[in-house]
């Protein structure tokens, strides 16, 4: 069995974030090199992450922390192990306010990467967890009075956090009224014993202070629980559910699915269902604030989701990150902090964007306002990046989309897998050429190539049997996945009439989305198609709706695109051949006109 290093490039990242001294960084690293294969990786992580919070509660003039859970199994460490994990301990205590989050990071960083992927077990930055507290005080969380909730509190990092608004909010009571107000009004859910162990940790290390001067323990607000059991949901319990969730799909047995068929279209993700479950945890008026993933604003499969939020707990602030490098160093997905009002009224939100440093902290900015679509099902438009918000509004405001020039997106119905024996190296009877995604280059063109590993260019069709798997007419070709990183996310290019004409038909990879005619006479010619989506202004307008690397066919389809009639005149432009700027000149300012009343209209249905 190949034998893989404990922590990987995860945690580099979170020593950067969290100013950790350099002598502190390189008893981690070398203690960490340790190589430990399978699931003893995670009694490893377990046992070392143990000694760094009893090291911890050394060095702060505690005895140790409360025993650990009989159940939770600790794989035994060796005397290098030992003596790095005491350093550390002592280094996190010489690090104020960011115990939990170091802790933490070692902890989520030391699993099995199968493990973290399965159960979406990443830790969450200090500037995320303090800016999504800050959000939710500005809509109003009173910490004096409010019921907090993290149903998902891993390590702690929410929990701590909580406490110390709280402890601060109730400095002028008797240490043991302010003390008993927290335990009564603070949760934490957490289904790995473990980690609930440690988040409790983290609060009796934080709140020993006030525990000596109240003269009791801390009470326990960590609970070994399944918050996806609604069962035993506490329903309206809370005045704020906070957390980052867990993320990832997962397979549902049909009595959960049935329980959260409200928010589940097609596959199911972990961060949806603890989104529906924070509604009914949450009391009316009350406030739900999570870090997800952005796919939650477009995806297909959250469009359920999307209409139970707009329909009971519509959001009131969203701040978008705005680089995700170093902040959530596994996650490819662009990353979101949002709160969302129970039971509140469809108004306008307001809208930023969140920059993370190297040293942690964070810097929001406001980005203007955003209202939902009639239609909540739909992407939800919002501004991704700096100066896109009256883009945004402009956008909410133009009715047409692709279906209105006669055309619907499907993605290449060639899967390479399913297929292999029919691939051919050499053209052969029934051979027709297979486009993959590297046809199609970045400054849009098409250009048939194969030019990667295992990428032959020929398809045997068993014909009439895969008649259903070849091209035979023009259609617009986009690349599948890109990031928002790159100079442009739509990369698009027309398959042309010639090259049908010289082969008979193509099989078009599953890589690329197929823009195709669905009317027998489109208005619009599929190179006008392409030019439009290969311009700036339609560019801007996909990274309005999309929140993943997938450029999806769904996305594609309600992708707000100018009227038919300045698409004649793209038209007119392409069979000309005119220069690209003039027809990007066209398409801009078709994208900077307001739609009449559009932007008033929108604003009125929404409230």
């Amino acid at each position: 069995m190949r034998r893989t290093t404990i922590i990987e490039g995860q945690v580099t990242a979170a020593r950067a974030q969290l100013a950790v001294d350099p002598v502190l960084d390189r008893h981690l690293a070398r203690s960490l090199s340790a190589t430990i294969a399978g699931e003893a990786r995670i009694g490893f992580a377990r046992a070392f992450t143990a000694a760094v919070v009893s090291a911890h509660w050394r060095a702060l003039g505690g005895a140790k922390p409360r025993p650990l859970p009989l159940a939770v199994p600790l794989a035994p460490l060796g005397i290098e192990a030992r003596e790095a994990a005491a350093r550390l301990g002592q280094g996190v205590a010489n690090q104020p306010g960011k115990a939990e989050h170091l802790v933490g990071a070692v902890y989520t960083s030391a699993l099995p990467d199968a493990h973290r992927a399965e159960h979406g077990v990443f830790y969450t930055p200090r500037a995320l967890v303090g800016r999504l507290l800050d959000m939710a005080e500005a809509a109003g969380v009173d910490w004096r009075a409010a019921r907090v909730l993290d149903p998902a509190c891993g390590g702690g990092a929410f929990l701590v956090a909580a406490a110390n608004r709280m402890a601060a909010a109730l400095s002028d009571l008797e240490p043991a009224l302010a003390l008993r107000q927290i335990g009564l009004r603070l949760r934490g859910f957490e289904l790995d014993p473990f980690a609930a162990w440690l988040a409790q940790a983290m609060l009796d290390a934080r709140l020993a202070d006030l525990a000596r001067r109240a003269g009791r323990p801390v009470p326990v607000m960590v609970e070994v629980r399944d918050s996806l059991d609604l069962r035993t949901a506490e329903v309206g319990a809370f005045d704020l559910v906070v957390g980052n969730p867990p993320y990832g799909r997962v397979s549902l047995p049909p009595e959960r699915r049935a329980a959260f068929s409200r928010a589940v279209y097609g596959h199911a993700n972990l961060y949806g269902l603890f989104t529906d479950a924070a509604l009914r945890w949450t009391a009316p008026g009350g406030l739900v604030a999570y870090v997800t993933p952005t796919s939650m604003l477009s995806g297909l499969y959250h469009k359920a989701l999307r209409a139970l939020l707009a329909r009971e707990a519509p959001p009131v602030a969203v701040d978008i990150v705005a680089e995700r490098s170093g902040v959530f160093e596994d996650v490819l997905q662009e990353t979101m902090l949002a709160v969302y009002r129970r039971a509140g009224r469809r108004s306008t939100g307001r809208v930023g964007f969140l920059s993370v440093a190297i040293d942690g902290t964070a810097d929001s900015s406001p980005a203007g306002t955003f209202s939902l679509p009639r239609d909540p099902e739909v992407p939800w438009l919002l501004p991704r990046t700096r100066g896109q918000a009256g883009l945004a509004r402009r956008l909410r405001a133009m009715p047409h989309r692709l279906s209105n020039y006669g055309y619907g997106v499907s993605t290449g119905p060639l899967v390479w897998n399913r297929h292999k024996p029919q691939f051919r190296d050499a053209r052969c009877k029934d051979a027709y050429p297979v486009v993959w995604a590297e046809s199609i280059t970045s400054d849009g063109r098409f250009v048939w190539r194969t030019e990667k590993r295992n990428h032959a260019p020929w398809f045997a069709a068993n014909l009439p049997r895969d008649a259903w798997l070849l091209a035979d007419r023009p259609c617009v070709l986009l690349q599948r996945t890109t990031a928002k990183e790159q100079q442009r996310r739509l990369i698009a290019a027309e398959m042309p009439a010639e090259f049908l004409r010289q082969h008979g038909a193509a099989a078009v990879e599953n890589h690329l989305n197929m823009v195709r005619a669905v009317v027998s006479q489109p208005p619009v010619p599929s190179a006008a198609v392409a030019a439009l989506l290969n311009s700036a202004a339609a560019d801007a307008a996909f990274r309005c709706i999309n929140g993943s690397v997938a450029v999806s066919a769904f996305e594609l389809e309600a992708m707000p695109l100018p009227p038919p009639d300045v698409m004649c005149r793209v038209a007119a432009l392409v069979m000309a051949g005119a220069p690209r700027a003039e027809v990007e000149a066209v398409i801009a300012d078709a994208y900077m006109r307001r739609a009449g009343q559009g932007d008033d209209a929108d604003a009125a249905a929404a409230a």
